[in-house]
């Protein structure tokens, strides 16, 4: 199929389906909405291929699908609401494994960029304690087996860096964005020299609980697995609390968009996928009861059905929902469920 016969049917698509449309196209406003849309279709097509294919995609058709239906607009809309609001948009995003917050990110950030604004990317994992502050916070409490749940970040330090980008008295100021080294101390990780970078127009904030509200404790009388007994309860109580230190942080969000696995448990199987490809290539990996463990722990901290589902449900708190399917493509795109 040509390109063009392929936009042919993803505008008879789109029009087939407007009382739906997470992007505000209406039959009034959609011909001069798709022509512009097009224009720059057809513009950044060969680029944003060359691009996905460096990231790992396999299958152009599919990448200009996601370009037209969720990256096109989506940067559109970001640049509108930018331009609206004059000062720096902070858009979050929420996903967790394999959903393509990176991903997404990356893409957004080249079709912004085509459009005549800066995006400065800040991951959630940008902000943990220095290694030897998570040794210190281990020592506190050793149910803390590895970086990640709340209560191993910088919070302060998220909420220095959000205040400088909305500080927009000054827009020839630089912005010190920290940022994580993995690597270090042989995987434990350690935060490591922060990139400077001019003042920008957008922030894609990006994390695996971004937005992420307590939960009433409640809701850990009959958790699901693997919160299975009273010490994963409290462990999971103890999380909720700690996540209450973070709402300053989500407060600075001006929008948040959901990655959602159709099922959670998808992620724990793009984890083993992943490790094995790496394996496979000879580098190291973990095993699949190694994944297990280290999946669960996570789950046991913030698991998804009783702190990311209430969001896909709550248009006060997220502004579009995005439905991963288990090939990591995406099903659907609105504004909350419905």
């Amino acid at each position: 199929m040509t390109i063009n016969h392929l936009l042919d049917d993803l505008i008879t698509a789109e029009l087939a389906d407007l009382s739906n449309s997470p992007w505000g196209i209406t039959k009034a406003n959609f011909e001069p909405e798709i022509s512009a849309r097009s224009k720059l279709f057809a513009s950044l097509s060969p680029e944003v291929v060359q691009l996905c294919q460096s990231l790992g995609f396999r299958e152009p058709e599919k990448i200009l699908v996601n370009l037209w239906t969720l990256w096109l607009p989506l940067a559109i809309q970001l640049g509108a609401i930018r331009k609206e609001l004059g000062r720096t948009l902070i858009q979050g995003v929420l996903g967790g494994q394999g959903t393509g917050k990176s991903t997404l990110a990356i893409i957004l950030r080249l079709i912004l960029g085509h459009l005549g604004y800066s995006v400065a990317n800040l991951s959630l994992d940008d902000l943990y304690l220095t290694y030897l502050e998570r040794q210190k916070l281990q020592q506190q409490d050793p149910r803390l087996l590895w970086r990640g749940p709340p209560g191993t970040h910088d919070v302060d330090l998220g909420l220095q860096v959000l205040e400088q980008c909305l500080h927009y008295g000054d827009l020839n100021s630089t912005i010190l964005m920290p940022r994580f080294d993995k690597s270090a101390f042989k995987g434990a990780g350690d935060r490591t020299l922060p990139e400077a970078i001019p003042h920008p127009d957008i922030v894609l904030f990006e994390g695996w609980f971004v937005g992420v509200q307590p939960v009433e404790a409640s809701v850990f009388d009959h958790p699901p697995a693997p919160i299975n007994n009273s010490a994963d309860r409290q462990f999971a109580k103890d999380i909720n609390q700690r996540l209450s230190a973070y709402l300053p942080l989500w407060s600075k969000l001006d929008r948040l968009i959901v990655l959602y696995p159709l099922d959670y448990r998808l992620s724990k199987q793009w984890r083993q996928e992943a490790e094995h490809r790496m394996i496979a290539a000879g580098k190291a990996g973990m095993s699949d009861e190694e994944i297990d463990r280290f999946v669960d722990y996570f789950w046991r901290s913030l698991h998804p059905e009783l702190f990311i589902k209430p969001l896909i449900n709550n248009p006060d708190l997220t502004d579009l929902v995005v439905e991963i399917e288990s090939d990591h493509n995406f099903r659907k795109v609105y504004k909350h469920h419905l």
